[in-house]
C-alpha cells in the first residue's frame, strides 16, 4: 500500500512537474510540498491549515482529495492526538513530528479542511499567512518601462514619417519656390505694340530670361523674366534678335502659331536667334 506522501509524488513526476512549479501553482511553499511527499505532515502550523493544504495539493495534482485527506485522518496526527500517537513505522517510514502548541488544538475542530474564500488581495492574505508563498509581482515597473518604450517608438516611427514627407514634398518640386507671375516693374523692359501695329508673342513653356532687340535701331523692346505658361506680346516691325537662357523654355508665336526657336537643318535649341519681321 503506498503512503500519501508516495502518492503525491508519483503523481507530481508522472505530470512532469517540479516542486517549484508546484508551490507557485498552489501558492504553497515549496518546502511544505517536499514534506508532504515524505510524509513528514509536521509544519509547524495549526492543523486546519495543513489538511487544507493537503487537500489543494491533491487536486492540483489531480489525486482524489477526499481519500488522501481521509487516509492523513487515519494517521491520528490531529493536534487532539499527537501525545498520544503510535505510528506503523515499517508502512509510512521515520517520521519527524513534533507535538504543536495549545493553541492550535483549540482549532481544530473537523476532519476536512474548510473552503476559505477572502475578498482581499493575495498579497495581504500572505502577509498574514506565513506558509502561503506567493512570488513577488514586478507589474508595475515592467508597466512603466513598457510605456517608456511606446512612446519612444511612436515619437521615432513620427520622425521618419516626417522625413519622408519632407521629401518627397521636395523632390515633387512642390517645396521649391515658384517665381512670381509677374516680375517687379523695375526689372522688366517691355514694349507694347500700338494699334494696328505688327506684333508676335514671346510665349514660355516654361520660366525663361528673355531678351529681343530690334537689330536696326538697337532698341529694346522686351527684357525680363517670363514665368510659365505666360505669353508677352512685342512689335514685329524689321529684324527681331531674340536671345534666351532656356531656349528650350521658349517659343514665338506669330499670326497664332508657335515656332520653337530651333536651327532648321540641325532642330537644336538656339539662344541667339533672328526673326525677320514685315511692316504694314
Amino acid at each position: 500500500m503506498q503512503s500519501i506522501g508516495e502518492r503525491l509524488e508519483e503523481a507530481r513526476k508522472r505530470k512532469g512537474i517540479s516542486i517549484r512549479e508546484a508551490s507557485e501553482a498552489t501558492k504553497i511553499r515549496g518546502e511544505y510540498l517536499h514534506k508532504f511527499e515524505s510524509n513528514q505532515f509536521d509544519i509547524r502550523l495549526p492543523e486546519i491549515y495543513v489538511r487544507g493544504f493537503i487537500r489543494t495539493y491533491a487536486n492540483y495534482l489531480k489525486v482524489p482529495a477526499d481519500k488522501i485527506v481521509s487516509d492523513y485522518n487515519g494517521l491520528g496526527l490531529s493536534d487532539n492526538n499527537r501525545g498520544q500517537r503510535t505510528l506503523n513505522r515499517e508502512v509510512y517510514g521515520r517520521m519527524d513530528l513534533s507535538v504543536s502548541s495549545a493553541k492550535a488544538e483549540k482549532e481544530a475542530s473537523s476532519d476536512t479542511a474548510p473552503v476559505i474564500e477572502s475578498s482581499e488581495k493575495p498579497e495581504a492574505v500572505a502577509a498574514k499567512n506565513p506558509a502561503t508563498f506567493i512570488p513577488k509581482s514586478t507589474g508595475g515597473s515592467s508597466l512603466q518601462i513598457d510605456r517608456g518604450l511606446l512612446i519612444k517608438a511612436g515619437g521615432f516611427v513620427g520622425a521618419v514619417l516626417l522625413l519622408v514627407f519632407i521629401l518627397v514634398y521636395a523632390f515633387s518640386g512642390r517645396g521649391a519656390k515658384t517665381p512670381p507671375a509677374v516680375p517687379p516693374s523695375s526689372d522688366i523692359t517691355w514694349v507694347r505694340p500700338q494699334p494696328g501695329e505688327s506684333s508676335l508673342a514671346l510665349v514660355a513653356v516654361d520660366r525663361v530670361q528673355v531678351t529681343a532687340t530690334q537689330t536696326a535701331t538697337g532698341r529694346v523692346v522686351y527684357q525680363g523674366t517670363i514665368p510659365r505658361g505666360d505669353r508677352r506680346e512685342i512689335p514685329y516691325q524689321g529684324e527681331l534678335r531674340i536671345n534666351s537662357d532656356i531656349p528650350a523654355n521658349l517659343r514665338v508665336n506669330i499670326d497664332g502659331r508657335d515656332w520653337p526657336l530651333q536651327d532648321p537643318k540641325t532642330n537644336a535649341y538656339l539662344s541667339s536667334a533672328i526673326i525677320q519681321g514685315r511692316s504694314r
